[in-house]
């Protein structure tokens, strides 16, 4: 077991509040020194209230996954004795009502492509299982509600 900490910070400033037109931007801090502008989606609070330069949480829910998916990859990658040089993942997530009502991110599909060298070289059924591996194991797709779908390129 092992805790995970950040700290979200916002503050206010000058501007009025109850008018309900303040600024989302804020900040996310976390325990390696790393500092993360935060913002609600311009698709869910308006800009100039949120900052489409900064960070959504949707956003961010969508690269925690990628990247515990991708970081599971690469290491059943090297146990097995390949090279992997380059991974990129195109991953979207769906924002949409769940079987409650509720808003929720309802589907996140992770479009992983890997490119490797070396003489050992996976082939489709190898690749695939490497993908299928990393899933399972992934504690952030097992953590959230929606579907996780996996289409390696």
């Amino acid at each position: 077991m092992s805790e995970h900490l950040a700290t979200v910070e916002w503050s206010r400033g000058g501007q009025a509040f109850s008018d309900n037109k303040y600024a989302r931007a804020h900040d996310w801090r976390f325990d390696g020194g790393a500092v993360v502008r935060g913002s609600s989606a311009p698709s869910s609070v308006p800009v100039p209230m949120s900052d489409p330069a900064a960070v959504d949480p949707e956003e961010a829910l969508v690269a925690a996954v990628s990247s515990c998916h991708m970081l599971f990859f690469l290491g059943y990658a090297a146990k097995l004795g390949f090279v992997v040089d380059r991974y990129r993942d195109d991953a979207v997530g769906v924002l949409g009502r769940d079987e409650r009502g509720k808003m929720s991110i309802t589907a996140i599909t992770l479009r992983p492509e890997a490119v490797f060298s070396g003489d050992t070289q996976p082939d489709a059924a190898a690749l695939g299982d490497l993908h299928h591996r990393a899933h399972e194991a992934c504690y952030i797709a097992n953590s959230v509600r929606a579907a996780v779908a996996v289409e390696p390129r």
